[in-house]
């Protein structure tokens, strides 16, 4: 057999590693939630280490194979208690890329699915914007371009670019494959610029996205930043089976 990477077997959906983000431009939100909230979604052993969450929502605009889409990743500070190692559990993020949402369910155990994040400039305002089954269930606002940062300030909340999440696949008779918590980082990151200042975020519910279980309780800043970063391979940090 030819050795391969994914289906279908001629025209691969998921790229192997590594991949490239070029001039990916980032809206992220920062706000308090209910931390009771928080340790809902994590899967055990994993223990919340704040009440903060963040919102990504990523212009991906010329990434490798995969082409311009659209992301939106939801973060919670977790820690893993074995060894104290601490980062950002993903509990929700929606793509405008049918590969994009492949290779984070496949490999990374991401729980992606197909959603229309959008990030634009509107007069003197970076609007954010996730849709879901045509209802927006996140609307963030950032003025444009008002306080110059630094990226340092959005890992004052939680290392972000270290992303833990919880892989779950069967097989096809049923049984479990895999149920592993795994872990990967974003690396060769190069802030081209960052901006923060105040921001708002607008949660609406709805079942198949139900970002609105985070629920807002204090908005505490935004940020927008424009970057290259590169995805590679990841590892296990704990193995339920």
């Amino acid at each position: 057999m030819r050795p391969g990477f994914s289906t279908p077997w001629d025209a691969p959906l998921v790229p192997p590693f590594p991949f490239a983000f070029r001039d990916a431009e980032i809206l992220t939100l920062a706000y308090r939630t209910r931390p009771d909230a928080i340790q809902a979604l994590l899967p055990p052993p994993l223990e919340p280490t704040g009440d903060v969450a963040l919102i990504h929502i990523y212009k991906m605009n010329d990434p490798d194979w995969l082409g311009p889409y659209g992301e939106a990743n939801v973060m919670v500070a977790a820690r893993y208690p074995s060894t104290g190692e601490s980062g950002s559990y993903s509990p929700y993020l929606f793509l405008s890329s049918d590969g994009g949402v492949s290779h984070g369910r496949e490999v990374h155990g991401q729980p992606k699915k197909l959603g229309e994040p959008s990030l634009e400039v509107k007069g003197d305002l970076w609007v954010g914007t996730v849709r879901r089954n045509g209802i927006d269930v996140v609307t963030g606002t950032l003025g444009y371009k008002q306080r110059r940062d630094s990226i340092a300030s959005v890992g004052n909340y939680m290392d972000f670019a270290l992303n833990l999440n919880l892989k779950a696949i069967d097989h096809i008779d049923g049984r479990p494959a895999i149920r592993q918590l795994t872990a990967r980082r974003l690396s060769n990151i190069r802030v081209h610029e960052c901006w923060s200042g105040p921001c708002t975020v607008e949660l609406r519910p709805n079942a198949q996205a139900p970002v609105h279980r985070l629920p807002v309780v204090e908005m505490l800043e935004g940020f927008w930043w424009r970057a290259d970063f590169e995805l590679v391979s990841g590892r296990i940090v704990h193995d339920y089976l």
